[in-house]
């Protein structure tokens, strides 16, 4: 019915082995040459697709550890096989970590589900028929990215179905804060292996027809008049610590254009919003807007700011806690635009401590966006990178999601559907770091809850690709 296939620095308890060999509903265990770190090559899931053998399924566990399946987990997961006619399963787990066990959700596989780094926990269940043809598909040799490009060709053959129930324990080997974890795609140790996981998303979006080739509309800026060249954005809620600089940093930029700055005052009550009124009585080009409604997350706080009738031509982030490395970056973002004739452009930043100082990766420079194929990686990683800069018309049309987490990226992908997105590769931003950051340190619920939401908007914008190639 099933064989088990087991990295082997998962198989160094053998009566563990044994115990599962010994269960009514599997064929054989087989323990691989190769150890967990070489479970996502391609040889490796050649290696398994030509042992399956007859058994109907196949089961991977990617983890070195013992595997310890939870009470008739294999009857579950065969029965839900059976049920849903699944290409691929995978459930909720137990995450153990020093002895505790605790509860580690997974989130639903959609369309929009291509990251990487996406969690399917440990163990993956397969129809053996289907991956063996997954396999026998694969042209590419991966080192790095032969389980993401069979559980990519696997989608394509079948439903991928999330058990949601804990049916596994698993030994957590990764205990990082989760702002901590998110810049491992652009970690440059971690190059290679992401320029074939880039490859491989880059030739599913071919096979589901939601490929962009590099041709893009040219972004014409109108004559329309504007107050300004520019407004720098800053949503705000209760920064008193930081608002002041980020507000200074702002008013410090020098330009050969007149620009303003735009804080949206979301309902703040720990003295940001005196602040403000302190330095707008010095200063007329900070305009500060208090919302009356009470509905607003950070992208509503972007559309108040940007249908303001004092808004510029270009519509500038900063974050409220946040500053801009130097005085040029304004005028660097807006020469960006007229020079790269775009519709957004993004820049480089450098991750720091609250006081400026340098902290791990270091420099998110985004260097996987390449004018070629950008949209399109676009889609397999979790961010653009930033500051992140608008040309307000194009804005105004699109309109900004009402969210606190995602709005940023939302815009990102649907303006490259047509148009280049700019890039600037020097920093230009200092992204700091501190005990109040709003993904610091999110628990598996929250995380989940964001993972999810861009997985959606990542479903909504391949569907709107597809779309548009097919009427074209």
């Amino acid at each position: 019915m099933i064989k088990i296939f087991l990295p082997s620095d998962a198989a160094s308890d053998a009566q563990a082995v044994e115990r599962l060999a010994n269960q009514p509903l599997v064929d054989e265990v087989v323990v691989l040459e190769t150890p967990s770190a070489g479970m996502r090559s391609t040889e490796t899931m050649r290696d398994i697709a030509a042992a399956a053998g007859d058994s109907q399924y196949v089961l991977i566990y990617t983890n070195g550890h013992t595997l310890e399946l939870g009470y008739f987990a294999l009857e579950r997961f065969i029965s839900i096989a059976q049920a849903t006619q699944a290409a691929m399963l995978y459930s909720d787990y137990y995450a153990v970590t020093e002895g505790k066990q605790t509860p580690s959700p997974v989130i639903d596989y959609q369309k929009g589900s291509l990251r990487d780094d996406f969690n399917f926990g440990s163990v993956l269940m397969f129809r053996t028929d289907l991956l063996r043809q997954a396999v026998a598909e694969m042209d590419a040799d991966y080192r790095a990215a032969g389980l993401y490009d069979l559980r990519l060709r696997i989608s394509r053959l079948g439903p991928v179905v999330h058990i949601n129930e804990y049916l596994y324990s698993d030994i957590e080997t990764d205990n990082r804060k989760s702002g901590e974890k998110q810049f491992d795609y652009v970690d440059p140790r971690n190059r290679a292996s992401q320029i074939e996981m880039e490859q491989a998303c880059t030739a599913h979006l071919k096979a589901i027809g939601a490929y962009l080739e590099p041709k893009f509309e040219e972004v014409k800026f109108s004559d329309e008049e504007f107050p300004c060249e520019a407004s720098v954005i800053i949503p705000v809620r209760n920064r008193a610590r930081t608002i002041r600089q980020a507000v200074e940093s702002a008013l410090s930029q020098e330009a050969n254009f007149d620009y303003n700055v735009i804080v949206i005052d979301n309902g703040s009550t720990d003295g940001t919003t005196e602040i403000l009124q302190e330095i707008g009585a010095t200063d007329p080009r900070l305009i500060h807007i208090i919302p009356t409604r009470t509905d607003l997350g950070i992208g509503g706080c972007w559309n108040m700011g940007i249908e303001d009738p004092r808004c510029g031509k270009f519509a500038v982030q900063l974050d409220s806690d946040d500053l801009y490395s130097g005085p040029d970056t304004l005028q660097r973002i807006v020469d960006a635009f007229y020079d790269q004739k775009c519709g957004m452009v993004v820049g480089t930043y450098q991750l720091t401590d609250i006081n400026c100082n340098p902290i791990p990766p270091g420099v998110i420079d985004h260097k996987e966006w390449t004018p070629e194929n950008g949209r399109n990686n676009a889609l397999r990683i979790n961010g653009l990178g930033a500051p992140r800069a608008f040309y307000t018309p194009l804005l105004r049309k699109i309109h900004v999601p009402n969210t606190s987490y995602g709005e940023d990226y939302a815009l990102g992908l649907a303006i490259s559907r047509k148009h280049q997105i700019g890039r600037i590769y020097d920093v230009l931003y200092n992204c700091r770091r501190w005990e109040d950051n709003s993904d610091g340190n999110l628990d598996i619920i929250k995380m989940n809850g964001h993972n999810l939401y861009k997985d959606r908007l990542r479903t909504w914008e391949v569907e709107a690709r597809i779309a548009q190639n097919q009427q074209s």
